[in-house]
């Protein structure tokens, strides 16, 4: 081989492997995540160690992350998708009931009272996770990774409760608009407040009652200021895992497909841990069997078949054509061809 040929073959080699370790470093990505509510053990125990330990080790070290949740970042919890949305972070998850009041199309696949089980809720998800998906590539630029919820929403108040009858009056924290339309139904008033508010104004009497996750609401411990929990699975508290759109398109197509599959993983975790907590949380605020720490001492109201009855009836005749209403035409469409099936419903704009 003459010196031209030597010299042309020697910087073919370098280029390659210039190009080889520029393809190397460009996949290896740290990325910044806000993660949901800190106190639950969804987060500890599944979504904190999924970004520092999962993905890590999924990924050979090609992706790592920093992970705190929002509630420790001074924020509370509705900012989450938007701040995402405009690059402020990498990843974030939140509650989808949270965002309702910018676009109805948030609370489609948890409407109070659609879902009577946490099963229910899991085929509702599915069927209208794709309106989710475009809404939030189209609108927001951020790519839905995960779908997720907490256990059965149910509400904690500090005077007595026998049923959806007595709730008339009342103030009531809520999260997400079909929340407040349920509650009103029945002569209550909902009141949007963040989640680190509630427990205090529970003790101090602004509100009379609030409504969260059975587990997550003992965490919290608002079974201090609360003393009964009527246990009324109204929804399960929808919440998303999203990335950046312009993130993601930094990541190539194996470790999205990766990341993807350790997501389809982690919704399955997530789902059997929310069947598992959800007596557990039951149990802890009532003076039951607690292995999460000193059982509270509230009141357990168990739902007669009677108010299982109301809360269809709360559904049907103003959930649901309330959100209908503010969902538009094509969005009402694509519940009703998805969604609606499931439950055998259909939905229609309040006149």
């Amino acid at each position: 081989m003459n010196n031209s040929k030597k010299f042309l073959a020697t910087a073919v080699a370098l280029g390659l492997g210039l190009l080889a370790t520029a393809a190397s470093a460009q996949s290896k990505l740290s990325l910044q995540v806000v993660g949901n509510l800190g106190i639950t053990t969804q987060y500890k125990e599944l979504e904190e160690p999924f970004w520092s330990k999962l993905i890590p080790a999924a990924t050979g070290g090609r992706i790592t992350a920093a992970i705190k949740p929002w509630n420790e970042m001074g924020l509370k919890g509705p900012e989450v998708f938007r701040m995402l949305g405009q690059g402020v972070f990498d990843v974030g998850t939140s509650q989808l009931g949270f965002v309702a009041g910018d676009n109805a199309i948030n609370d489609a696949t948890d409407l109070a009272g659609v879902s009577p089980d946490i099963e229910t809720f899991r085929k509702v998800t599915q069927a209208f996770r794709p309106q989710i998906e475009r809404y939030y590539e189209q609108q927001l630029k951020v790519k839905t990774l995960g779908m997720f919820s907490f256990q059965a929403q149910v509400m904690f108040c500090r005077n007595e409760i026998k049923g959806l009858s007595d709730i008339k009056g009342r103030k009531i924290r809520t999260s997400g608009a079909s929340q407040a339309d349920f509650v009103s139904y029945f002569g209550a008033s909902g009141v949007n407040m963040a989640f680190g508010e509630v427990q205090q104004s529970l003790q101090s009497g602004v509100i009379d009652c609030a409504i969260t996750g059975t587990l997550g609401g003992y965490k919290a411990k608002w079974y201090d200021g609360a003393k009964y929990l009527y246990a009324l699975p109204i929804n399960f508290g929808a919440g998303m895992s999203a990335m950046n759109m312009t993130t993601w398109r930094k990541l190539d197509a194996a470790t999205q497909k990766t990341i993807e599959a350790e997501f389809v993983k982690q919704e399955q975790a997530v789902f059997e841990q929310n069947v598992r907590e959800n007596e557990l949380g039951i149990s802890c605020n009532t003076g039951g069997a607690c292995s999460e720490g000193p059982a509270g001492t509230m009141v357990l109201v168990r739902p007669s078949a009677a108010d299982l009855d109301l809360r269809k009836k709360a559904l049907v005749e103003q959930v649901l054509p309330r959100w209908a209403g503010r969902c538009g035409a094509a969005c009402v469409t694509a519940w009703n061809d998805s969604v609606g099936k499931i439950v055998g419903l259909t939905a229609t704009a309040a006149k």
